[in-house]
């Protein structure tokens, strides 16, 4: 039977088992309204529908991306995208999050959220029956509930950063937590007495990449048993990960925690793969992943790798031994429902209650609500570590006595701040011990010291203390020129180097072939506005000089030479002058918002509040990549609730639709789009009204 006809018999059966599993849900019961600007809000009965037609529009907006997602829970990345994509299938399989979710799954999550799963799976079925053409890799559909939530375990896993133990352990290297990240997110919540107008203010600021499977995709959510919220998730996501519902609404930020621990085993002289444990021997079960990657042209190749798993999780072999590596994210497989619950929630004791589920493994969240109750948490799983030993280094594993189990420190002893009386919080990925004013700040010591919490700052945190203590009470407008700011700290706050400062100090007369660009940098104001050309300036020379660290091995954070700074404002002169014959040159016009046939130019350098980083576009100019993406402003008051929002470039990633780009000048501009969550008015102004076919 030739090819083409078996994959015809595949579709027939794939539109046949999805048909067989949608019979409860009727999609003429699901309404799609679409806003002017593309925006999907789904309005059904229950909530099992909102979940069918939410699966449904997103996939008619971004069904790559959200593939991406499910083939990540598969092992089924390599097969779509080659050898760069392997290596998550790798992660997944060595996670084991099939087995985990297959021993896990029915008593995780309650009945009415298995429904829930259940109607979003049947709706992605179908849509990829319906439009074959799309799908990446024909052998992955149908799809189950449980690969679906395998999915969450990998991807919450990345948020929590234990990839980057893995990836070091291979390389015989110990993962630095205190690590700092040049990117990052915003969240900001002003209570009401610090506000001119009496209004509750929350800033939903992430900043992602700007595109792909983990760029973030707008919805508005609504069924008549209370689900009602607008917000951002990534796609393949079954509710809003945050948002505002018309009662409270919460911001996420990633943190950076001690979220794994690594043990080395003490291995047998002679025994293969024996290992000792509490003085007894043990034999590691050996794992083989086999994979299809994908080499062009529609040829695969096989690929085999052996992994190991003990006590203690995974485990690998490098060149000095054997090393497990023990983390909490796949210990817990529903945090997806505690989402929902928090989409769900009416007020702040709903909300708690929520996250008293402890499914998150880990995230920072800042809550505002219409009682003007605001909140800082910077969540995870945390285990109850034996305090005798050093979890910050590698950790012997012939012991049961530092063998953690899935015992986690409750959410009122993690670092949980409620309306200080400074009437702001905040988090910037930086430490959770500077989230409001100083004097009210949680402190090292009133925490579990096994938490081991990041203890840094950067600039955008400390820029943020620096604004908000000029004012006694904000306007909206204040708020909005705090959220947008574009400035560095004097001195300068640079994550590669503590004196980063020395760049306004070098002399120009020791130096008279740079003399020129010497007295620009040192004139430059600090600013990242798209206007700016001092700004083009320092995006060439961080950037040369990030590469050169990391080009170098060198530790982030140490001290930069004279000779650095040299290298680095020459490689920005040279640059300038071969691609834009000046040394005079804005920023927006080295640095372009780019989608299509659409080039803006944007303002943003990495770590100023309003973030934005980029790569080497063409003709010495840089698109960006990462950084301010989906915001989202709000304000609460007795009035109800106010909510401007806008995307990085569309709420469609498919070319041919007209809300590909529909927002990128918005976006450039600090402009938002107001919002709704009313039925009745989303209903009235809608542009398309439609059923999930």
């Amino acid at each position: 039977m030739p090819n083409k006809s078996i994959f015809v018999l595949l579709l027939i059966q794939i539109a046949f088992i999805a048909g067989l599993n949608a019979q409860s849900i009727d999609p003429n019961q699901i309404t799609i309204a679409r806003d002017k600007w593309g925006v999907p809000h789904i309005f059904a009965k229950t909530d099992e529908e909102v979940a069918y037609g939410l699966a449904w529009a997103t996939a008619e907006d971004d069904f790559q991306s959200m593939q991406f997602n499910l083939l990540s829970g598969k092992s089924m990345l390599a097969r779509a995208y080659g050898k760069k994509a392997a290596v998550l299938d790798v992660l997944n399989f060595i996670i084991a999050s099939k087995e985990i979710v297959d021993t896990l799954y029915d008593k995780s999550f309650s009945p009415k959220f298995k429904r829930i799963i259940s109607a979003y799976t049947k709706a992605v079925n179908v849509y990829a029956a319906k439009h074959p053409q799309e799908i990446l890799v024909k052998q992955a559909f149908p799809i189950t509930e449980k690969e679906v939530i395998q999915s969450y375990v990998l991807n919450l896993l990345l948020i929590t950063g234990v990839q980057d133990y893995f990836s070091q352990v291979f390389n015989n290297q110990l993962p630095d937590i205190y690590k700092e990240n040049p990117i990052g997110s915003n969240a900001f919540a002003i209570s009401k007495n610090k506000t001119t107008d009496g209004k509750t203010y929350l800033a939903i600021n992430s900043h992602q990449p700007l595109e792909g499977a983990y760029s973030w995709y707008e919805a508005h959510l609504h069924s008549e048993e209370g689900w009602n919220i607008l917000g951002g998730l990534f796609p393949g996501g079954m509710c809003v990960f945050h948002g505002v519902n018309q009662n409270l609404g919460w911001a996420h930020t990633v943190n950076y925690g001690d979220f794994a621990d690594v043990y080395q085993l003490e291995m047998h002289p002679t025994d293969k793969l024996m290992y000792k444990f509490d003085g007894k021997w043990e034999k590691l079960q050996e794992r083989t992943i086999k994979l299809k990657v994908k080499i062009g042209l529609g040829l695969k190749i096989g690929v085999k790798r052996t992994f190991f798993w003990g006590k203690h999780g995974a485990t690998i072999k490098n060149d000095k031994g054997f090393y497990a590596i023990r983390f909490a994210s796949n210990m817990r497989i529903n945090a997806v429902e505690q989402w929902y619950q928090m989409n769900k929630a009416q007020n702040f004791t709903d909300f708690k209650k929520a996250l008293d589920m402890q499914a998150h493994a880990g995230l920072n969240m800042v809550y505002a609500d219409k009682d003007d109750n605001i909140m800082y948490l910077s969540n995870g799983l945390f285990p109850q570590r034996n305090l005798k030993y050093n979890y910050l280094k590698v950790v012997e594993g012939n012991t049961s006595d530092n063998l953690w189990q899935a015992n986690f420190l409750p959410v009122d002893s993690l670092a949980f701040l409620v309306n200080p009386q400074s009437g702001y919080v905040f988090n910037c990925n930086n430490t959770p011990f500077n989230a409001t004013a100083p004097k009210e700040n949680l402190k090292i010591s009133q925490m579990n010291p096994s938490i081991n919490y990041i203890k840094f700052d950067n600039n955008r945190s400390l820029s943020f203390q620096q604004l908000i203590k000029q004012y006694d009470k904000l306007t909206y407008a204040d708020f909005k020129r705090i959220k947008y700011d574009l400035s560095y700290l004097r001195p300068m706050y640079f994550y590669n180097a503590i004196n980063a400062e020395a760049i306004f100090s070098i002399d120009e007369n020791k130096y008279p072939e740079i003399a020129d660009i010497i007295l620009k940098i040192r004139n430059w104001d600090r600013k990242g506005n798209k206007e700016n050309t001092g700004a083009s300036i320092w995006l060439l020379f961080r950037d040369f000089l990030g590469q050169k660290i990391a080009k170098e091995g060198r530790k982030e954070g140490s001290k930069i030479t004279e000779n650095d700074i040299v290298e680095g404002l020459k490689y920005a002169k040279k640059h300038l002058l071969k691609y834009f014959k000046t040394l005079d040159v804005p920023l927006g016009d080295i640095q372009k918002h780019v989608r299509g046939s659409r080039e803006l130019p944007m303002s943003g350098l990495k770590d100023v509040l309003a973030a934005m980083s980029s790569k080497p576009y063409k003709n010495g100019q840089f698109r960006t990549d990462a950084g301010e993406s989906y915001i989202s402003l709000v304000q609460f008051s007795d009035k109800g609730v106010e909510v401007e929002t806008v995307n990085a470039y569309g709420a469609s990633n498919k070319k041919e639709s007209p809300h590909y780009t529909d927002q990128m000048e918005m976006f450039v501009n600090q402009q938002l789009k107001p919002m709704t969550l009313d039925k009745e008015k989303v209903l009235k102004e809608a542009i398309r009204i439609y059923h999930p076919l």
